[in-house]
C-alpha cells in the first residue's frame, strides 16, 4: 500500500510538472505584470542608454566597441532576468547598474580599453565571491525590513518627485498622462492605471511634439570577445568602486524590494549569479550584467498583480531588453530624439506604487520609526563618501540606531 501510494505520489508530481510547463505561460500572464515588465524595460533603455554613449564618447571608443558595450549589458542582463525569475519564481529582474554607468562616464578616459575590460571582469569575479560567500546575506539579514522599506522610500523619492517639473516642462504631455493616471484608478479595475498613463503620455507626445530622431545610426558589426588586462590600479580605483556601486545601489535595493514585498529573495544565488553574469558580460565590454534595483522594485509592486504572478513582469522586462540588447544600434537614435523631461515623467509614473507601499511598511508601525527615518533622509540625500553610496550608509546608520538603541 505504501509503495503505491508513493507511485501516485510520484504520479500526481509529474502530471502536475506537465501541468504547470503547458499552462505557466497563459495563465500566469496578466495585464498588470506585462504593463510592469514593459515599463522596467523602458526605465532601463532610455537614460541609461544614452549615459553610456556619453562615457563611450568620453573614452574614445570605437563604433565597434560601443556596440559591444550595449549588446553586452543589455543582452546578459536580460538574459539573467529570463533566467532568475523562471529558476526561482519570484520577479528577480535583470539589467546593469545605471549609477555604475554614471561612474564610467567619469573615468573611461582614464584607462585604456584592455584595461576597463579587465576592471570588468575583476568587478564581476568580486561580487561574486561576495554573494558564494554568503557575506551579503549575513549583512541584508542584519537590517530590519523597516530600515530596507525606508531606504527605498529614500531612492524612489526623487524619481517620482520629478513628476512635478516634467509636467511643468511639457505641460500637455504630463497633464494628460496624470488625468489619464486619476481616471483609470478611479474606474478601471482591467488595465493598471501607470500603463494608461504612460501610453496617453507617448500619444501626446507624438501628437504636439516633433521628435528630431537622430538619423546616424551606429555601423553593425557582430560582437566579439575582448582581451582583457589586468592592474592594481584598475582593481583599486576602477573594480572595486563599481562592484560596490553594483551593490548597493542595485543589489541591496532590489532584495529590499523583494522584502518589502514579502518575497523571500535566496540572496546568495542573486548575488553570485549577478558576478558570473557580469563577467560574461566583461569579455563583451559591459560593466555589468546583474540584479536591477529600480527595475526590481517595478516588477515586484503590487501594481504588478497577484504576488505568484509578478515573477511574469520581469520575464517580459528581461525578454524586452535582451531585444535591445541585439538591436541596440538602431533605436538608441529613437530614444536619444525623447525629451528629458518626458523620461523623467515615465519613471515617475512607474514607481508611484513603489513609494507608496514602501512609505507604508517603513513608517506604519510603531517600531523602528526613528532608524526607518535616518535610512530615509540618508538614501534621499543621495550623497556618497568614501565611494559607498548613500543607500549602502542608509542601511549602516540605519541598523545600527536600530540594534543599539531599538527605535
Amino acid at each position: 500500500m505504501g509503495l503505491l501510494d508513493k507511485y501516485s505520489a510520484r504520479a500526481r508530481d509529474f502530471n502536475s510538472g506537465e501541468e504547470w510547463r503547458k499552462t505557466h505561460f497563459f495563465q500566469n500572464v496578466t495585464s498588470k505584470n506585462v504593463s510592469s515588465g514593459l515599463i522596467s524595460s523602458t526605465l532601463i533603455m532610455t537614460g541609461p542608454a544614452i549615459i553610456i554613449l556619453e562615457a563611450a564618447a568620453s573614452g574614445g571608443f570605437t563604433a565597434h566597441q560601443t556596440i559591444n558595450w550595449m549588446f553586452a549589458v543589455y543582452f546578459f542582463g536580460g538574459l539573467f532576468g529570463i533566467v532568475m525569475p523562471l529558476l526561482c519564481r519570484i520577479p528577480v529582474t535583470g539589467g546593469h547598474s545605471i549609477t555604475g554607468v554614471a561612474f564610467l562616464a567619469t573615468v573611461t578616459s582614464q584607462f585604456t580599453y584592455p584595461q576597463l575590460i579587465g576592471g570588468y571582469v575583476m568587478s564581476g569575479l568580486f561580487i561574486f565571491l561576495i554573494g558564494i560567500s554568503g557575506l551579503f546575506t549575513k549583512i541584508i539579514k542584519w537590517v530590519p525590513k523597516e530600515v530596507i522599506a525606508a531606504m527605498l522610500a529614500g531612492l524612489v523619492t526623487s524619481y517620482v518627485v520629478r513628476l512635478v517639473p516634467s509636467v511643468k516642462e511639457i505641460p500637455l504631455v504630463g497633464g494628460a498622462a496624470l488625468i489619464s493616471f486619476f481616471i483609470s484608478t478611479k474606474y478601471s479595475r482591467r488595465f493598471p492605471p501607470v500603463m494608461v498613463a504612460v501610453v496617453v503620455a507617448f500619444l501626446v507626445l507624438f501628437w504636439t511634439q516633433d521628435l528630431n530622431i537622430i538619423s546616424k545610426e551606429l555601423a553593425f558589426s557582430f560582437p566579439s570577445l575582448q582581451t582583457p588586462e589586468f592592474t592594481w590600479i584598475g582593481l583599486l580605483t576602477l573594480a572595486l568602486p563599481l562592484s560596490m556601486l553594483i551593490l548597493s545601489n542595485d543589489a541591496a535595493p532590489g532584495i529590499g524590494a523583494l522584502e518589502s514585498s514579502h518575497f523571500e529573495p535566496p540572496i546568495r544565488k542573486i548575488i553570485s549569479v549577478s558576478g558570473v553574469f557580469s563577467i560574461m558580460a566583461a569579455f563583451f565590454g559591459g560593466q555589468s550584467a546583474n540584479i536591477a534595483g529600480m527595475m526590481t522594485t517595478i516588477c515586484a509592486g503590487q501594481d504588478s498583480g497577484p504576488k505568484s504572478k509578478r515573477y511574469v513582469a520581469s520575464l517580459v522586462s528581461g525578454f524586452i531588453t535582451l531585444l535591445f540588447g541585439i538591436f541596440a544600434w538602431k533605436i538608441v537614435p529613437f530614444i536619444q530624439s525623447l525629451p528629458q523631461a518626458f523620461v523623467s515623467l515615465l519613471a515617475g509614473f512607474a514607481l508611484i506604487g513603489s513609494l507608496q507601499s514602501s512609505l507604508q511598511m517603513g513608517f506604519s508601525g510603531n517600531k523602528y520609526q526613528l532608524s526607518a527615518l535616518a535610512a530615509f533622509i540618508i538614501a534621499l540625500s543621495n550623497v556618497s563618501f568614501l565611494h559607498i553610496s548613500a543607500p549602502v550608509w542608509a542601511l549602516i546608520f540605519g541598523a545600527v540606531i536600530a540594534r543599539t538603541l531599538g527605535k
